[in-house]
């Protein structure tokens, strides 16, 4: 099991202004990749996958998502 869950860091109460499954999953795979390639990691952890650092790193909020305003027709 997962900890944190992901209904845990999708709930609204923790803020961190996630919106979907599919949003958290991409910034998870995205963060993943950097770590595998060697990016620093942000947090302090004795887990070794990068899969979990990346969900430790978003549930701790050292990653956060980026919000595009839409296009504005004029």
């Amino acid at each position: 099991m997962m900890d944190p869950s992901i209904d845990e860091i999708l709930d609204p109460r923790k803020g961190l202004n996630i919106d979907s499954k599919f949003e958290l999953i991409t910034m998870v795979a995205r963060r993943a990749r950097q770590i595998n390639n060697g990016a620093k990691v942000l947090i302090d952890t004795k887990d070794k996958k990068p899969v979990t650092i990346a969900i430790q790193e978003i549930y701790a909020e050292k990653i956060k998502p980026i919000k595009k305003e839409p296009k504005r027709e004029d």
